[in-house]
């Protein structure tokens, strides 16, 4: 699952003097190189409008820094040199900063420390995959990007014949602190009521160690986020297959301070400015996701 596709491409050739290549990625504590990119080069030039909406601190620096969990490929994930972070919510995040005239600096984290970690100041921004619900929104700002839904996987075959919605007394993988842990939760209660053995959810830190408990029968079936899924499907074709199809469709979001609400409006104006010039699709058919792809930018939709 952390495996770079084939054929990474150069990173973006930005029109903005602070960066060649777009980002600097970290992973803590404190290891750093530079973000690879699946698109090819794409010029993204500065808005200067929308560079002025940053709040002074940041601009100041000229560094974004934002957390991440790197264990959810394609959409962020360590490159071979187990340090870097690459994926892409990189490459549509690095495009949205060098469109407000900044570099960015990602750090890998564990996905349920990761809204802590921006409502606490140890990071700018998240950029993770998450789903935009009313309970984060309660904590943090959240600007739509993507839209994406939950897909099932099993072993090829599905010899132990799954079925998502009859799925009681099986072992089921799923990642810690994402909505499919609560999908299961209300499974079960559905197997309860029923006088069913109750779903044995495994729940991993990671999803990486999810898919792999997959591949190795640990688990008879996993649920996750549909381009996180698929993507394993194609990886593992040999070994895992998709189950059913996409359901509870809903917008990622990339999480920002509450108290931070002109960045947000900053980094939604950014993200319609790179899907005017093209840069937004081009890194969604760069990484085969561009089923996921929304015109409507907003804050806390």
């Amino acid at each position: 699952m952390r495996r770079a596709p084939l054929a990474l491409a150069a990173c973006f050739a930005l029109t903005t003097s602070l960066a060649a290549c777009g980002s600097d990625s970290l992973e803590d504590p404190g290891a750093s190189g530079s973000s690879s990119s699946a698109t090819e080069s794409v010029d993204v030039a500065v808005d200067e409008e929308l560079a002025a909406m940053v709040p002074t601190e940041i601009r100041e620096k000229g560094t974004i820094s934002v957390g991440s969990d790197a264990s959810y490929a394609p959409n962020e994930f360590l490159a071979d040199d187990g340090k870097t972070v690459e994926g892409m919510d990189v490459d549509l995040f690095d495009a949205v900063a060098a469109k407000l005239g900044l570099k960015t600096k990602w750090s890998n984290a564990q996905f349920d420390a990761l809204i802590l970690g921006v409502t606490g100041g140890k990071y700018d921004v998240s950029v993770s995959s998450f789903t935009i619900n009313d309970e984060r929104k309660k904590e943090v700002n959240m600007i739509s990007y993507f839209d994406a839904g939950t897909q099932w996987v099993t072993t090829k075959g599905n010899p132990k014949k799954v079925d998502p919605d009859n799925a009681c007394g099986l072992n089921i993988g799923v990642q810690r602190g994402t909505v499919q842990v609560d999908d299961l939760e209300a499974r079960n209660k559905e197997c309860q009521k029923a006088g069913e053995e109750p779903i044995k959810a495994v729940v991993e830190q990671e999803q990486s160690k999810v898919t792999a408990s997959l591949a190795s029968g640990k688990v008879d079936a996993m649920l996750a986020d549909s381009p996180i899924a698929l993507y394993a499907v194609k990886q593992q074709g040999d070994t895992l297959e998709a189950l059913g199809d996409v359901y509870d469709s809903a917008p990622y979001g990339i999480v920002v301070p509450k108290d931070d609400a002109e960045f947000a409006d900053a980094i939604a104006e950014a993200l319609k400015a790179i899907q005017e010039d093209g840069t937004y699709e081009t890194v969604l058919k760069n990484w085969g996701n561009e089923s996921g792809a929304i015109d409507d930018f907003a804050v806390n939709p």
